[in-house]
């Protein structure tokens, strides 16, 4: 495998940069500790305002531009089965040398899965080497990776030559449905996307990934007395339960699609015929032309039950990741970040996923990326979530060492395929 960090035109100063990220791997341990501290639910805008104030403070030795971009509402069902909106923090866009010939956009969130009222607040050490704590890996982590990195491309006289670009949305646990039109317009601008979601603990990386979408379906009947007026009552948790069965038999109807009726609600007392319930689910599909399938399905199921005398039902969501297939620019982009993995003695290894990230918008956008740059860890998403702490220099010096190659023009085939 050829050296791209030997091939550099500036080697001593690239080598320098990179030992130097070294000497920085307390302060990313500190930082991180820092951060997990600071709740940054997805709806909890105060904890995201205080979350965008350390990153730009951290950020600002860069010296580089930066905008705040106001969201867009957008809507949710709620616990009633209403339609209701929901306010959006703001996207971080931090950017320089917007000119350049050589473009990257770096992506990721400030957002987490945990609430305000979640008991996971405070991180823990499990041992010398591991932390666990809020949003440690996903993806707190994974922005002081950028941080990191930059700052080691940023002291190389290559630097000159590329503009980056970084997006980090407050919206990305609930399905980036408000940044998604960002994302798609920068990455437009771009040459090569690097996203910062966490790599497994043993460092093996996301190639190819499923779609995702997010729906719910309400019922409407009418309430009646279970016991004098039970007949004259259309109970809307029967109804749902019969929807959910046909939901769940769409599992399979394509290759490796599946359906997951997730959370459901309706009722509110035994001798009550309940006239409301609703029932989310998410549906994940290999392929892109499997959401026109799975669409035109849930459409049937939906005018079908809806049909019937005296229930109402309503669909809300849709497809919000397109599944992200391996074009011929990814694979040479996967193959040269392995390379500069075996610079680093990191061996590099890629893994289809059935789940999903920015990464999915960026490849519909049509840019070849790469999505688990950040730091390693597991169990994301739970109380249990770690980081391996000793993985802060060492993703970090990957993703420097990507952008010397870049811009020392190593990448420029990636390029080439990305516009042929």
């Amino acid at each position: 495998m050829t050296s791209l960090l030997k091939n550099l035109p500036s080697y001593d100063e690239a080598r320098t940069a990179l030992d130097r990220i070294d000497a920085r791997q307390q302060d990313m341990v500190d930082t991180v500790i820092a951060w997990s501290r600071v709740n940054s639910g997805s709806r909890n805008l105060e904890g995201l305002a205080e979350m965008e104030a350390l990153i730009l403070e951290a950020f600002e030795p860069l010296g580089a531009e930066v905008e705040l971009i106001d969201l867009a509402d957008g809507e949710a069902v709620n616990e009633k089965g209403e339609v209701v909106t929901v306010k959006n923090g703001r996207t971080i866009r931090i950017f320089k040398r917007p000119h350049a010939n050589r473009k990257v956009l770096m992506t990721g969130h400030t957002d987490t899965v945990f609430a305000k009222d979640h008991p996971f607040q405070e991180p823990v050490w499990l041992d010398a080497g591991t932390l666990n704590g809020p949003g440690v890996a996903d993806m707190k982590g994974g922005i002081i990776v950028i941080l990191n990195a930059l700052m080691a491309f940023e002291e190389t006289p290559l630097a000159s030559s590329v503009g980056w670009e970084i997006l980090l949305s407050p919206d990305e646990e609930t399905g980036s449905l408000a940044t998604a039109p960002l994302l798609a317009e920068r990455a437009k601008a771009a040459d090569i996307g690097l996203t910062y979601e966490p790599a497994l603990a043993d460092g093996t990386l996301a190639g190819a990934r499923k779609g995702s979408g997010n729906f719910t379906i309400v019922v409407r009947g009418k309430a009646a007395h279970a016991g004098r007026e039970f007949h004259a009552g259309r109970n809307a948790v029967v109804h749902l339960s019969k929807i959910i069965a046909d939901l769940a038999a769409l599992t399979d109807g394509r290759p490796e699609l599946t359906v997951n009726p997730a959370v459901i609600s309706g009722g509110v007392a035994p001798n009550v015929v309940p006239d409301m319930a609703w029932c989310r689910f998410n549906v994940r599909l290999k392929e892109p032309e499997d959401a026109t399938w799975f669409q035109a399905e849930l459409d049937k199921i939906v005018a079908r039950f809806g049909a019937e005398d005296g229930f109402d039902v309503s669909l809300h969501g849709g497809i919000n990741r397109p599944p992200k297939a391996l074009s011929d620019a990814n694979q040479k982009l996967m193959d040269a970040i392995k390379a500069c993995g075996a610079d680093l003695g990191i061996e590099i290894d890629y893994v289809p996923t059935g789940g999903c990230c920015e990464g999915n918008n960026l490849a519909a956008a049509g840019l070849p990326n790469v999505d688990t740059l950040g730091v390693r860890g597991a169990n994301i998403h739970s109380a249990d979530e770690f980081v391996c702490v000793d993985s802060f220099a060492e993703r970090a010096k990957l993703s420097a060492l990507i952008l010397l190659a870049f811009a020392s023009g190593q990448l420029d085939d990636v390029v080439k395929a990305k516009t042929a």
